[in-house]
């Protein structure tokens, strides 16, 4: 684990550019796009936020006042999940070309780094895809609990049927998540095969089953460790972050917005809190995601190390491989003396 860690953080000091460089970027370039959909979800629905904040009306909104609303706020959510989604992905296939080629010592750049992990972003995506399907029953299960119960605490009456659901619903997520957890660490290292082998999808998983088996628990342990440890750090910068954002909001006061508030003023005065919160969130994802990513594809490279010798496929991969000897010198005067002169009779 030491050497693993120790790798990591020196691939991060070496290549620094690159890692940090690429995250930023994409990560950046989602944001801005969220930022976009945000503002022309609000110009599109602007009047129907205006009649939802106006506190003269006695009665509740309609429901054509509040649809606009809704659907607003499902497109901007589904643009900001899909677009994260994407930026994780090729964020992780930039990581595993930056550490193939830190393994093999040689220099990249990140025009470099970005030309050979776009070939490989489908790939891994759908990787990601098929493996996120494990989770998708202990998930449901626990929803499914979760949401049971809270009819039973709303209701306050007795509900055979919602009881019989939530206890469904949790049993069955303690049955199901031990062999989530399970298959999701024998997958853990398809991605990294997808970028080092070429492998497709289906290949790849089949590849980390094979490479995790009979290490299952030092693969578990390394990688909950390094999702431990840049959670922790991750979110710190977070909450530093948003403690920032809070004095902005504290500065401001009934009085001045006047008597009638506008919408756009009330934005604009929160408009530096939203700011230093998102790229506090934004500096805690490259964290959270940059940290155990390289420790995984580092993992991929050990477990080839201890159970295929990969060794010396990467010293001639490097260039490290022997050199041929140099020829023997001439004389200087006249032709060589053979090595082996004739025996007279």
């Amino acid at each position: 684990m030491g050497d693993l860690f120790n790798g990591a953080f020196s691939t991060v000091g070496r290549h620094w550019k690159q890692l940090f460089g690429m995250a930023l970027a994409v990560y950046g370039a989602a944001t801005l796009l969220v930022v976009a959909a945000i503002a022309i979800a609000y110009s599109a629905v602007e009047r129907e936020l205006r009649v939802l904040l106006d506190t003269s009306h006695d009665s509740p909104p309609s429901w054509d006042e509040g649809a606009p609303l809704l659907t607003a706020f499902v497109c901007v959510w589904l643009i900001a999940v899909l677009a994260m989604l994407l930026s994780t992905v090729v964020v992780q296939t930039s990581i595993a070309v930056v550490v193939q080629d830190a393994v093999l010592g040689r220099p990249t750049t990140i025009g470099a780094v970005w030309r050979r992990t776009a070939p490989r972003v489908p790939a891994v995506l759908g990787t990601l895809l098929i493996s996120s399907l494990i989770v998708v029953v202990p998930v449901a299960l626990a929803l499914l609990g979760f949401v049971s119960a809270i009819v039973i605490l709303a209701t306050q009456d007795d509900a055979p049927a919602a009881g019989g659901l939530a206890l469904l619903g949790f049993l069955g997520t303690m049955v199901t998540a031990p062999l989530a957890v399970w298959l999701w660490v024998r997958f853990s290292l398809a991605p990294a095969a997808v970028v080092f082998e070429g492998q497709g999808p289906v290949k790849a998983l089949r590849r980390s089953s094979v490479l995790v088996r009979d290490e299952w628990w030092r693969v578990f342990g390394i990688s909950l460790l390094a999702c431990m440890g840049a959670a922790t750090v991750g979110s710190m910068v977070q909450y530093f972050a948003q403690f920032l954002g809070m004095f902005p909001t504290m500065m401001m006061s009934p009085s001045s917005y006047g008597p009638e508030p506008d919408v756009a003023e009330i934005f604009t005065g929160l408009g530096v809190a939203m700011v230093v919160s998102m790229v506090g969130g934004l500096i805690s994802q490259i964290i959270t995601t940059t940290f155990p990513s390289l420790v995984t594809c580092l993992l991929y490279v050990d477990e080839r190390l201890r159970k295929e010798d990969l060794g010396p496929v990467l010293a001639e991969a490097a260039g490290m491989q022997q050199q041929p000897a140099p020829p023997k010198p001439q004389a200087p005067y006249g032709p060589a003396a053979p090595e082996n002169p004739p025996v007279s009779p």
